[in-house]
């Protein structure tokens, strides 16, 4: 073989090695981006860790042996899915829009109600005149509530009782030992009230909304009013909220803004 066919064949040569190199390297970046995609596709349909029972609070612990009985048999464990409580730490100006435009307007008088907790305890609308008052309804079922619970409960701790308070309304017919499991479960130390309309059901077997959740006009759960120190409605909207959002409404309709 001559000197310039031998250089012909080491240029073949080294082309060819050359390709091999570029199409393993090719190879290698498809296969690094699908590793890539399925770890964000996989942390996308990863569902959150739920957290674990909270300490008994004093009220927990000094309800009566019956409820404390009952609440056990229900059960009770959050469900959490992909893509909830995600947005409770974002900034006030991430609150998204509500999808419920039935909900009552600022500045309509918000409906009176008077129902029990489930140790008995009657809760009234009027207790907390003159002060700015964040209801919650919610669902033991609803993985958005569950995951929004330990937010209410920090802005629970945070806020100045002398002028903003929180209470929730279960708002899909479940009876004392379904929502004091709830709570129980969360450490909230809010006032969750039931609103029954007919026989009560549970985490297991919601039932029909009872008269105060119609009358505020709730389609989905969790559904936020914020109701002013007169007794009008401040705000109102429906879905998960950035925990910034609802402290903003409430010191707002605090300061009569």
């Amino acid at each position: 073989m001559g000197k310039a066919s031998r250089v012909r064949e080491q240029r073949s040569q080294q082309q060819k090695r050359q390709q091999q190199r570029n199409l393993w390297l090719a190879t290698g970046g498809v296969v690094l981006a699908i590793i890539a995609m399925a770890a964000v596709l996989n942390r996308l349909n990863q569902a959150p860790t739920a957290p674990g029972p909270a300490k008994p609070t004093a009220a927990d612990l000094a309800a009566p042996r019956s409820l404390r009985v009952a609440g056990a048999k229900i059960g009770f464990h959050p469900q959490l899915i992909p893509g909830v409580g995600e947005i409770e730490g974002k900034s006030a100006s991430d609150a998204p829009a509500s999808t419920n435009s039935t909900l009552l307007k600022p500045g309509t008088a918000a409906p009176a109600f008077s129902l029990k907790t489930p140790q008995g305890d009657t809760v009234s609308l009027n207790d907390y005149a003159g002060k700015a008052l964040l209801v919650e309804f919610f669902a033991t079922s609803c993985p958005h509530c569950q995951a929004e619970a330990p937010h209410l409960h920090g802005l629970y701790s945070s806020l100045d009782t002398s002028r903003e308070q929180m209470v929730s309304i279960n708002a899909d017919g479940e009876g004392a030992p379904s929502v004091y499991a709830f709570h129980r479960y969360f450490g909230l130390q809010y006032p969750a009230l039931l609103d029954v309309a007919g026989k009560a059901g549970s985490w297991h077997s919601p039932q029909p909304p009872g008269p105060i959740t119609k009358a505020y006009h709730i389609d989905s759960y969790p559904t936020f009013y914020v109701i002013a120190p007169d007794g009008t409605v401040h705000w109102a909207s429906n879905g998960e909220q950035p925990t910034a959002k609802l402290k903003q409404e409430l010191d707002q309709a605090a300061a009569g803004a």
